[in-house]
């Protein structure tokens, strides 16, 4: 059933088209994501279905006793409500009656909790930006609602958390329209995709991975009949140049066919961010960080951590919200002062930081943004050499007089794309990007992953984007808990991994602790003491299958290792086919279940081995 239509839509903002004359159904149950660059109207989009807006021109109709329930990208708050009275307010209509009022409080609580938040009674004016999203995300998802919409969930969402909200929007039964640049996210929880593209709205029944098989598909389709337009054309060109002379219907019919395929319009490539390489020299001494620590108050933030950065480092950083990673960044890139321990930065060392949050002190809303970017330089060299400020800044999508609008009237993903190229366009030689997937959009993520594959210097970021620490990180530094961190080899999944087998084995161990008790138990009873004490040499050993089973599991567990990191290995090299990338991925979870599964049978194998060699030592 159709519960929501949008009909020859027409919307502008500064003499500038978000929408011409375009349409939209949504039907019930349909979970569509929405994609575009940033400044095509995406959030503009989800404000109209809102009805926070009205288009220019058109119609949005809703059908009868529909509800919806919407999530701004910046939420605002009554400074003075508390934590769960601003929640509560923002879904009152239903907690009208005391049982379901008690009720919604209950499930209040339990999200804020799931989504980091335990302090109710604080007032929303001491919250950060990303503390007052997850307390509006917990109220959209609170609220009654026939139509979820959501402008950009996951922004300050830690893994652990983005994983609880997919849960919950996979087992709802409603609509849901959603803004996201998170691929696996939008991935898994869509089954429709909808791009927004030069004022029109592109569907595809699909979910993201399929979306990119389809678009690909329309792309050539269209160039296929382009090739053959240009074919007939040339062949018609022949024609008239051999001095066709229009004295019959026919001739003057062929003469006018030339004439309409001359005059068609070929396919428009769509717009795409260009980034040119840009980068100084490093020397021997780069950045070495030695027994740092940080405290805020009574809470360690960082406890003796130590690293030397090496050249072409691909670092990322983890851990939940709150939990210490920008003000390691900040301690990096020298604006903030460790507590203990010593920063080494090297002579030839350029930073280059690109931070979560940007205020109107850097950005100031009266400034032309070609003169934001000269204030860095007029001119960057690259591989192709000496490039002007305003031809970067066409690249990054900023045309003609778009270079002299003010920084004000940039939505919020522009400003975060002209920050980003103001950044590089500083040849930093390192990189440190503080949730750079942040209101970036994907095509501009997808060209930032292409461009850090052959930058030529250490990248150190912080994310939450599981799929791009998986495309970019080599190492993960993960942040385990009263400062310390922890390093592990490999990118997100690597490291998943390794915490589910870190989990596994210390159940596995804590059910064989319980198994030993009880049997000392049951040998410490008298009349069962002498027969206790002869039933293990009997009991204790290995089967036939055990015992082939543990000559050749370490090899096997080797096997399914390398596989694992060649599965990985192709998977960076099909980054930008996610067809390819997500039967790697689907091949890549089957090898983890098989590896998790010789673990287990290794750890059993390995433990009984130890008993059976103490019981041969008594």
């Amino acid at each position: 059933m159709n519960i929501l239509s949008m009909e020859n839509i027409t919307k502008s903002y500064g003499g500038r088209f978000l929408f011409d004359g375009t349409s939209f159904y949504l039907q019930e149950g349909e979970k569509v994501g929405v994609i575009g660059i940033n400044g095509t109207g995406k959030s503009t989009l989800l404000k109209m279905m809102a009805g926070l807006e009205e288009p220019d021109q058109g119609s949005v109709t809703m059908a009868n006793h529909v509800i919806c329930s919407y999530l701004p990208q910046h939420p605002v708050f009554e400074e003075k409500d508390t934590v769960l009275g601003a929640v509560l307010k923002k879904c009152a209509e239903s907690t009208q009656q005391g049982h379901h009022a008690e009720e919604k409080e209950t499930q209040a609580k339990t999200m804020l909790t799931r989504l980091g938040v335990t302090d109710f009674e604080a007032l929303c004016k001491t919250l950060s930006g990303g503390q007052r999203k997850r307390l509006a995300l917990v109220a959209a998802l609170l609220t009654p609602s026939d139509i979820l919409i959501l402008d950009e969930p996951t922004n300050h969402l830690d893994n652990e958390m983005a994983d609880y909200l997919e849960e919950q929007l996979k087992k709802r039964t409603g609509a849901v329209v959603m803004v996201t640049h998170d691929r696996y996210f939008l991935d898994s929880v869509s089954n429709r995709i909808i791009e927004i593209d030069k004022g029109k709205i592109y569907s595809y029944q699909t979910g993201y991975s399929g979306y990119l098989e389809l678009k690909a598909g329309r792309e050539e389709a269209a160039l296929a009949s382009e090739r053959k337009r240009q074919s007939i054309l040339r062949k018609e060109l022949e024609w008239v140049k051999r001095g066709a002379r229009a004295r019959t219907t026919k001739q003057k019919a062929r003469l006018e066919r030339f004439e309409e395929l001359k005059n068609a319009a070929g396919p428009t490539a769509d717009a795409k961010v260009e980034i040119g390489s840009a980068a100084s020299r490093l020397g021997k001494t780069t950045v070495e960080i030695s027994h740092i620590c940080k405290c805020y108050e009574t809470k360690v933030l960082i406890d003796d951590f130590s690293y030397i950065f090496l050249k072409d480092d691909r670092i990322g950083f983890i851990g939940p919200n709150g939990c210490g990673k920008t003000t390691l960044m900040k301690i990096i890139s020298g604006t903030v002062e460790p507590d203990a321990g010593q920063m080494i930065i090297g002579q030839t060392v350029k930073i280059g930081y690109y931070a979560q949050e940007i205020g109107e002190a850097e950005m100031p809303p009266d400034q032309r943004v070609i003169d934001y970017i000269k204030d860095v330089a007029e001119y960057v060299k690259t591989a192709e050499g000496s490039i002007t400020a305003s031809r970067m800044l066409e690249r990054f999508l900023f045309e003609g007089k778009e270079q002299y609008g003010l920084l004000g009237k940039l939505s919020g993903g522009e400003k975060r794309r002209l920050n980003l190229l103001k950044v590089l366009m500083g040849a930093p030689n390192v990189l440190i990007l503080d949730e750079p997937t942040n209101d970036l959009d994907i095509a501009t993520l997808t060209v930032l992953e292409d461009y850090l594959d052959s930058f030529q210097g250490i990248v150190i970021t912080v994310s939450h984007d599981r799929y791009f620490l998986d495309r970019i990180a080599k190492r993960i530094f993960a942040f385990e808990g009263e400062g310390k961190i922890a390093q592990y080899e490999g990118g997100y999944t690597d490291w998943q991994v390794r915490m589910q087998q870190k989990a596994q084995t210390e159940g596995a161990f804590a059910a064989a602790g319980k198994k030993n008790t009880a049997a000392n138990t049951n040998a410490d009873k008298p009349p069962a003491k002498k027969n206790s004490w002869k039933q293990p040499d009997t009991r204790l050993k290995f089967s036939f299958k055990e015992q082939k089973d543990y000559e050749v599991i370490e090899e096997e567990i080797a096997g399914l290792e390398e596989k694992m990191e060649n599965l990985k290995q192709q998977m960076n090299e099909a980054a930008t086919d996610f067809v390819k990338l997500n039967e790697l991925a689907k091949e890549k979870e089957l090898t983890k279940d098989q590896l998790e599964e010789k673990m287990d049978r290794w750890m059993y194998l390995e433990e009984l081995k130890a008993r059976i060699d103490e019981q041969e030592k008594r």
